[in-house]
């Protein structure tokens, strides 16, 4: 763990915001790993800031279901069960499949430029194998179709899900034909998106998740089979 090179300074303007942000960060992207303690020691060192705030932030990634307060004891970043994500899959399946009918019936010319300019980015990160980048290409494109569906309650609802599936992604590994095959499916959405064909877009976004909780089982059910029991 390098929680050094991964911590940038927090604006006071907005304290408490930034630091449960910096921290669910950490652990989406696996620097603050599953099953371990939170150091608030450290971590407080680092942000420069008091035990309070710290705490304050980790109550909010309590809610989210990232970390598990222990009475007296801290807190301890939360793991990812199969079982988990056999339920929150399926419903961000349909929060998606949801956001592309709405975007095909309300996306502006504006909105469908700067996809097609952030899959044209993501499709070069995948040639030069950045798969970090693609990643937070990815996400924006998605985050895009989202707010072209121009509806709040959808909105919400998608983003306090959205956590969990972006941190199974960062720690499932993913081969590189599921790779490919994510890319493709990806131009299938473009496709889809611009033709205005609510229906295929929808079909192809369900798809689309459905085929990453299946690297992220197959990625949990390996971790599980080599764990001593």
């Amino acid at each position: 763990m390098n929680i050094a090179q991964s911590i940038t300074s927090i604006p006071r303007r907005s304290l408490h915001d930034e630091l449960a942000e910096q921290l669910r960060n950490l652990i989406v992207e696996g620097v603050l790993e599953p099953g371990t303690k939170v150091p608030e020691r450290e971590l407080c060192e680092q942000f420069g800031v008091s035990r309070t705030p710290l705490r304050e932030a980790l109550k909010v990634l309590a809610a989210d279901g990232l970390v598990t307060l222990m009475p007296n004891r801290g807190a301890q970043v939360s793991k990812l069960t199969l079982a988990e994500l056999e339920e929150v899959f399926p419903v961000m399946g349909a929060l998606e499949a949801l956001s592309g009918e709405l975007a095909c019936a309300r996306i502006t010319d504006e909105q469908m430029s700067h996809i097609r300019s952030l899959h044209s980015r993501m499709s070069e990160h995948y040639r030069a194998c950045e798969l970090e980048r693609y990643f937070a290409v990815n996400e924006q494109i998605h985050e895009a179709i989202l707010e072209a569906a121009g509806n709040d309650t959808l909105s919400a609802q998608y983003r306090s899900l959205s956590t969990r599936i972006r941190r199974a992604r960062y720690i499932a590994n993913m081969t590189p034909e599921r790779w490919a095959q994510a890319v493709d499916e990806h131009e299938q959405i473009l496709q889809a998106l611009q033709e205005r064909n609510a229906a295929s877009l929808a079909t192809i976004l369900r798809t689309h998740l459905a085929n990453k909780f299946e690297t992220v089982r197959d990625w949990l059910q390996r971790q599980e089979a080599s764990t001593p029991s």
